[in-house]
């Protein structure tokens, strides 16, 4: 194939791409007023096969969002409402004596539980006790959940899209780090403009709200997904995200001041791959065929800020994760 061709084929693909992206981003804003920002990370975290963390107050329509997403996509959607009492066998499925697909029996029957969708809501995650988060964090980690030592593979795509409230943490579990990082980006809900609340009011009090329509099949999301990895990536791009998450780790040389002094511990090695899946979502997204510095500086908050752990004098001083990274997208 010489230049002429691949370059008319990569600009079709990217038009292609576009215009599908374009279709779901519609398909939301019908049930969905505002958050152009938090619709396209949420977007980044989707084409990228990743989970994402969704932080705002109750009201934001943050569930609504998610159940959107999945109706626009085609996918097989559940919702699991995490709770103090929720058990591992609530989220994965549970084994009883019962009779198989042939009839034939009584034998011990798998039947599987809420996890087994393409798109899972874990409302309140941090509401449920660290046990139950842990037979979560197998199926996000490893796309299988094992009940009886029988191992169950889920569905591709799989995505989990957790909600916490950041104003109520009485009765609370804090997801520990090694769930944290599963978690592509920590995405925040801000509030509407007044102008946008005007909207939302016209909306949701003049009749129900109607999910939208399928804005593609499932095959032509995973063509989507096939086309951000292919997004040839620049040494120099990939450099840079290692460099950023590098001047994260408090124990790396060179580092700052600032982190040396307030850092715990830095990102590791998956902050600079997700920061790099994010940028060539991010590229293509904004109709470019390769992704650039300025693209990890876009997605870096929400990739790095929950991979950043601070120490107590940090807590004292009233230094934030976005503060450093701050600094360190300024270095």
């Amino acid at each position: 194939m010489n230049d002429g061709s691949a370059l008319a084929d990569a600009e079709g693909k990217l038009e292609q791409f576009s215009g599908r992206v374009q279709a779901i981003r519609e398909s939301l804003h019908q049930v969905v007023v505002g958050q152009d920002e938090t619709i396209d990370q949420l977007l980044v975290c989707a084409l990228t096969g990743s989970h994402a963390l969704l932080v705002g107050v109750p009201g934001l329509a943050k569930t609504l969002l998610v159940k959107a997403l999945s109706a626009a996509f085609d996918w097989k959607f559940s919702r699991i409402q995490f709770t103090p009492d929720l058990m591992p066998s609530d989220v994965t499925g549970y084994e009883l004596l019962g009779r198989d697909e042939n009839n034939s029996g009584p034998n011990m029957v798998f039947r599987p539980g809420p996890v087994f969708a393409n798109l899972v809501l874990a409302d309140e995650i941090n509401r449920a006790a660290p046990k139950t988060q842990s037979a979560l964090l197998e199926a996000m980690a490893e796309q299988h959940v094992t009940v009886g030592g029988q191992t169950y593979p889920l569905e591709h795509p799989f995505l989990v899209v957790a909600t916490q409230n950041p104003i109520e943490q009485e009765g609370t579990y804090p997801l520990p780090e090694a769930q944290l990082d599963r978690f592509m980006m920590e995405i925040r809900f801000s509030y509407p403009t007044p102008e946008q609340e005007e909207e939302i009011l016209m909306k949701t009090t003049s009749g129900r709200t109607q999910l939208p329509e399928a804005a593609l099949t499932r095959e032509e999301f995973l063509e989507l997904c096939d086309l951000v990895l292919a997004v040839p990536l620049p040494q120099t791009v990939a450099a840079y995200a290692v460099r950023l998450c590098g001047g994260s780790r408090p124990d790396q040389s060179p580092s700052s001041s600032l982190v040396r002094d307030y850092v715990a511990w830095g990102a590791g090695p998956r902050g600079s791959q997700n920061l790099v899946l994010a940028a060539k979502a991010k590229a293509l997204l904004d109709g470019r065929t390769a992704p650039t510095e300025e693209d990890i500086q876009s997605v870096a908050v929400p990739i790095l800020r929950h991979r950043i752990i601070l120490n107590h004098r940090a807590i004292g001083d009233s230094i934030t994760p976005e503060q450093v990274i701050s600094s360190l997208l300024k270095g």
